[in-house]
């Protein structure tokens, strides 16, 4: 479950935090070149300082073993500096890594800790698996109203994913009165964003006029986006199904606006 932390990502949020001095300048150049031992160097040193931008690049470093060798435990152990630096970042992710027991000793406890540290200070992610944990009642006791919370929280911030679960949850009433339209608002928000999973489910929920009324042609264009990119498995066949079987219902014309309108859409900015 370990959240995509891109090394350039972290150097461009130092730039414009006005951070990127001395040491981790010299790193940030050395890494641009393709001299990782420099770089390595350089991070290590501004890292030990108390840069938190050069410990999440170091972290990340060793976790993906790019420009390092691959090592967990330095991983987890830069994640924790970051982290006790107040990097809500890096408090998730460290959440992570005591969830799947990876560089540390596998700690649920801990790792609501360090998910409700980074969630208290508004990452998204961070919600999200709080939001997941009390759900499905995984290491803690399951609590539907704690996990529409964070959900929410998580979802207000355009996180696709919280979406697509709050969607489910009014979908299937849980924690809260089974409520189709309000499902779809959020299933349609994920789908907007490519998340194929709540593509596919608002497909199917305009072939069943559910929370909207029925509509063949948009049924097609969300089920064929979603056969498009889901890996294959039991939820890329439903979708290839579920279109095929709309499509013998629909005109030729219907098809091809359906087809067309597959192939203008494109994703839309978190909201």
């Amino acid at each position: 479950m370990i959240r995509a932390m891109a090394v350039p990502v972290v150097f461009a949020l130092a730039f414009f935090s006005g951070t990127a001095l001395g040491d981790f300048d010299q790193g940030v150049a050395a890494f641009d070149r393709g001299d990782f031992q420099t770089a390595l160097r350089e991070f290590r040193q501004s890292a030990t300082a108390g840069n938190s931008n050069a410990q999440v690049i170091l972290a990340i470093m060793y976790y993906r073993g790019r420009g390092a060798p691959q090592n967990d435990h330095e991983a987890a152990r830069w994640f924790r500096a970051a982290a006790d630096e107040g990097r809500a970042d890096a408090q998730a992710v460290l959440g992570d890594l005591y969830l799947m027991g990876r560089g540390v000793t596998r700690d649920p406890a801990e790792a609501l800790k360090w998910y409700r540290t980074a969630a208290d200070q508004g990452d998204a992610d961070a919600q999200r698996s709080l939001g997941l944990m009390y759900r499905k009642g995984e290491d803690v006791p399951r609590d539907f109203d704690e996990a529409l919370k964070w959900y929410r929280l998580s979802a207000r911030q355009g996180n696709a994913e919280s979406q697509h679960d709050l969607g489910l949850m009014y979908y299937n009433g849980e924690g809260v009165a089974r409520d189709y339209r309000e499902a779809l608002r959020w299933l349609r928000r994920a789908a907007d964003q490519g998340d194929a999973d709540a593509q596919l489910r608002v497909g199917a929920n305009y072939l069943l006029g559910r929370g909207v009324p029925q509509d063949y042609v948009m049924a097609y264009v969300w089920l064929n986006l979603a056969a498009a990119r889901l890996p294959s498995g039991e939820a890329r066949d439903k979708a290839v199904r579920l279109r095929e079987s709309i499509a013998d219902q629909m005109t030729p014309e219907q098809v091809a606006r359906g087809q067309q309108l597959a192939r203008d859409w494109k994703p839309r900015e978190p909201e």
